[in-house]
């Protein structure tokens, strides 16, 4: 049986004002967004910049409130609470892991302070074991030893070390949901894997429900258990990541696999055929798929009506009209 999940999105919108009084516009940033995160998984947010994807989990962390829709945690709709209590409440269950290790961690304060405070302001444990446990999450986090690494100041820390301390001060209150925003776009190559691998272990050793934001599919697909394909404010495709980075049905992902490069395909091999786009498919859109000006399969239908999100196969889900029409 599977578990229920923690974290529910229906119909998640976000709508941006632009522009003058006399000449107002909107930036669909998040339009119709639905899915879930289940414990124990991965779900890979993936698109190119611009896409909605850090504004979905700022949406989910109630950073920012939404123009319409629900945020249901545990059955509950959360995305309008407002008092203090409520909103502790629930970031005690639902973490968020920003892009910038070091631009998320107090540069005047040490280690021990940034995953104590947590820990003081939720009540987790007793006062008297608040260091035993600061010390026991640096350990998860790999982090040793706890000591010494508690008592330095973000300066003086890897980029990846302060990464696992940000991830530090998220388990620290047990949550049951982790919104990992681009958690290793600004680390070296070289210690990018540790953190996949710590996110990997976590969500098995813990159940956690992660929402893993990337635009590299390269690491989706080695960590994540499903994805979400976004662009322009629209999920345009979904499933189990194997099937489908392996067949995918919108263009756009197909897209996005043929940037990735692959040092054993020659120069020369085929390519999508790629047209010239619109750069402000999200602002204020017309009627019709907002890929369709990128697109080389668009038909006449692509121009008048938008796709729904359709099922072409179990649990594979596109918008599109040309591989994934509706019935």
């Amino acid at each position: 049986m599977t578990a229920a999940a923690p974290l529910e999105v229906q119909s998640l919108t976000k709508h941006f004002p632009i522009g003058s009084a006399v000449r107002r516009a909107h930036v669909h940033a998040v339009d119709d967004v639905t899915f879930e995160l289940r414990p124990g998984t991965i779900t890979a947010l993936v698109g190119e910049s611009g896409s909605g994807k850090s504004t979905v989990a700022r949406l989910l962390a109630h950073l920012d409130e939404p123009s319409s829709g629900a945020v249901l945690f545990e059955g509950s709709d959360v995305s309008h609470v407002r008092r203090r209590r409520d909103v502790l409440r629930y970031r005690s269950q639902v973490q968020i892991i920003f892009q910038d290790p070091f631009g998320s961690l107090n540069p005047v304060k040490t280690v021990r302070h940034h995953v104590e405070r947590p820990l003081r302001i939720h009540r987790v444990v007793p006062s008297n074991q608040v260091e035993q446990r600061v010390h026991e999450l640096l350990r998860t986090v790999g982090l040793v030893p706890p000591e010494d690494v508690a008592a330095k100041y973000p300066h003086e820390l890897s980029g990846g070390q302060r990464q696992r301390v940000s991830i530090a001060r998220a388990l620290a209150v047990e949550p049951k949901v982790i919104l990992a925003d681009e958690p290793i776009s600004m680390l070296d190559v070289s210690i990018r894997i540790g953190i996949l691998n710590l996110m990997a272990r976590l969500k098995e050793e813990h159940g956690i429900a992660f929402l893993y934001v990337t635009h590299d599919l390269a690491s989706a697909r080695y960590v994540a258990d499903d994805i979400l394909v976004m662009y322009a404010g629209q999920i345009v495709e979904r499933g189990p990541i194997e099937d489908v980075l392996s067949e995918p049905l919108h263009p756009y992902t197909r897209l996005l696999l043929d940037a990735v490069p692959d040092p054993a395909t020659k120069t020369d091999a085929q390519e999508i055929d790629l047209r010239k786009g619109d750069t402000s498919a999200a602002v204020d859109p017309s009627e019709g798929c907002r890929f369709r000006a990128r697109c080389p399969l668009a038909i006449e239908i692509c121009s008048q009506t938008t796709p729904q999100l359709v099922e072409a196969r179990p649990r594979h889900a596109a918008r599109c009209h040309v591989t994934a029409p509706a019935s």
